[in-house]
């Protein structure tokens, strides 16, 4: 497993890092086995999926794009329910951030 850069010092942190790795390489194979593709191809599909935020005199919204067909089957396969399409909503006029 490639785990390089490593910047921790602490056995703690470092026997973690590696966990998470690991964790995360089960994850992506999991993922696999359950759609049938590689990774390099369910990641290609879901970085197509993004979150706008839509900001007007009445307030802003936070929403995501359109689900694709390739996503439907993803979530689907992996039975894990499509993420909200409206993700926030607040009303009101925005508030400047110390601009």
């Amino acid at each position: 497993m490639d785990l390089r850069p490593i910047y921790h010092r602490r056995e703690e942190r470092i026997r973690a890092h590696v966990l998470l790795c690991w964790l995360a390489l089960l994850l992506v194979r999991i993922i696999e086995l359950r759609t049938g593709q590689r990774w390099p191809r369910i990641h290609r599909i879901l970085q197509r999926m993004h979150l706008g935020t839509f900001v007007g005199p009445e307030g802003q919204v936070q929403q995501r794009t359109e689900i694709t067909a390739d996503q439907h089957r993803l979530f689907t396969a992996l039975r894990i329910p499509e993420p909200p399409h409206i993700f926030h909503i607040t009303t009101g006029p925005p508030k400047n951030k110390g601009l």
